[in-house]
């Protein structure tokens, strides 16, 4: 082309020929150019893209196994049984602030009433977050002797979330509430905690998590008590990808949650998230989750509910949020008006449900039977008229359908006042969760799967009773060791809001 350009032609004609020429052959280039780019840029991921997520993969299948692995440890397990691929401990930093408490053994020896004299100390650190800055507190335990019968004299050491372990119970609650409620993986955690001069590796950070889910296991089955005990719960799952060891890849397994949430009409008892993980979606999960609940659920469609709704035992109330989904998502993507007019229909049941909120039942009842009851048996008949005009094969007569089926287990809501109109409390709780997925991406074991449902458990029932989940559980941390199993439930999160307001 530079040639061309040095011999350009005298005649006009054969001139405006070339530059035509030219111009076709710069178009090819720029397409060829840009292909290239594309390609480089798919080149590029593979080279580098892939392979620093297969190192965050890794980083967090680690993770998870050694949750899981502290979780097995017996809490009265020996010194001698902590793995020897575990790292070495290394000391507080010097540059911390040192919080010193001595605990002393007294004046007279408790044998014989003699005069105790000093003969040394023990020095127990331990690495505590209080939020915004680290810690050491420094637990000076002197020791004495009676100078009458030379018996020795020393305070006992206080009850730790880990018995030998260095965190204090406010670090632990930090490193909970930073994976499970602001879905930081472990692994980062580290990192960050480095740049503030803490060396904390990820192991042994796992090894808290592990240890410190497994001892508030009996507060997660109080919770569990909590929710089975109401009319009427929610339920739902959510898909998570679990590490299948030695096939390479994942499979699905599942999150359910049921909750229980008695403010809508005015009841009396703390809301409460309670949350299981299994390695499918089988109909018994469920069924064995739910083995002792008598009352109401409200759920979707899943047919693996269907076992309980057979027993008589549990009673199906369907969710409308699910049917609307439905009708939105054909506004969104064909702007079809009959959609558009079943959503106008359907947001004038839920402007009834907002009037009414906060009520008691029977007030409630009454409002649905005389206002809404009327709304919703006539969309149920206008919808039977918009399937019969169009075609059966496409995706709007495809969400009638679906909806006139649901509408039929949704009537219960009308009759009682202690039911909702969708499945929403669940999905509000299943929320963190997915959001959490696009940080840590897959459990690496069912172990640590079962350790997170415990996790969830707590975090999201403090939430819900707008309690600060990291002031929680480091309450609760600091003195679950020492507390009778008996009484657990003092240890709950809407107990301690009660005892931080008196």
């Amino acid at each position: 082309m530079l040639d061309d350009i040095k011999n350009l032609p005298d005649n006009p004609e054969a001139l405006k020929d070339l530059i035509a020429s030219m111009a076709s052959e710069l178009k090819s280039r720029d397409f060829v150019i840009e292909k290239l780019k594309h390609q480089l840029a798919g080149l590029k991921r593979q080279q580098f893209g892939s392979k620093s997520e297969a190192i965050d993969q890794l980083e967090l299948t680690l993770e998870d196994e050694e949750i899981a692995q502290a979780a097995e440890v017996p809490c009265d397990a020996p010194k001698d049984a902590t793995p020897k691929d575990k790292p070495k401990r290394k000391p507080l930093p010097d540059h911390l602030p040192r919080k010193e408490t001595v605990l002393s053994p007294g004046d007279a020896c408790a044998s014989c009433g003699g005069k105790l004299k000093p003969v040394g100390e023990d020095v127990t650190e331990e690495l505590e977050y209080i939020p915004g800055r680290f810690v050491v507190n420094r637990i000076v335990r002197p020791r004495a002797a009676c100078s009458c019968c030379e018996r020795f004299s020393q305070a006992e050491l206080p009850s730790r979330p880990i018995e030998r372990g260095r965190p204090g119970p406010g670090l632990i609650a930090h490193v909970l509430v930073n994976k499970y409620a602001d879905h930081l993986p472990l692994y980062r955690q580290s990192q960050i905690f480095e740049r503030d001069g803490i060396d904390l590796d990820r192991s042994t950070l796992a090894d808290w998590v592990g240890r410190s889910t497994k001892l508030m296991e009996p507060l997660a089955e109080a919770i569990s008590r909590h929710v089975f005990k109401g009319r009427a719960i929610f339920a739902d799952d959510t898909p998570l990808k679990l590490q299948s060891p030695g096939a390479g890849k994942t499979r699905t397994a599942r999150l359910w949650v049921y909750a229980r949430d008695e403010r809508p009409w005015a009841g009396q008892a703390p809301p409460a998230a309670y949350y299981r993980f299994s390695c499918d979606r089988r109909a018994e999960r469920p069924m064995d989750h739910l083995k002792g609940f008598e009352g109401w659920m409200h759920a979707d469609g899943y047919s693996g509910f269907d076992g309980l709704y057979q027993s008589g035992k549990v009673h199906e109330v369907a969710c409308m949020a699910h049917v609307r989904r439905k009708f939105v998502d054909e506004v969104k993507s064909r702007a079809s008006p009959i959609a558009e007019e079943a959503v106008k229909r359907i947001a004038a049941l839920y402007g009834i449900e907002k009037e009414i909120r906060g009520h008691e039942p029977g007030e409630r009842a009454g409002a649905r039977q005389a206002r809404s009851k009327p709304l919703f048996d006539d969309l149920e008949v206008w919808l039977k008229q918009q399937l019969a005009g169009i075609s059966a094969k496409t995706p709007l007569a495809g969400s009638i359908r679906y909806a006139i089926t649901r509408m039929k287990r949704m009537r219960p809501y009308l009759e009682n006042g202690f039911l909702e109109l969708d499945n929403n409390s669940a999905e509000r709780a299943i929320r963190g969760i997915a959001l959490g997925r696009k940080n840590w991406l897959f459990a690496g074991s069912e172990r640590g799967g079962k350790s997170a449902a415990i996790a969830y458990t707590l975090i999201e029932t403090a939430k819900l009773n707008g309690v600060d989940p990291q002031a929680w559980l480091t309450d609760t941390l600091a003195r679950i060791q020492d507390h009778k199993i008996n009484r657990i439930d003092e240890l709950l999160p809407w107990n301690y809001t009660a005892a931080d307001q008196s």
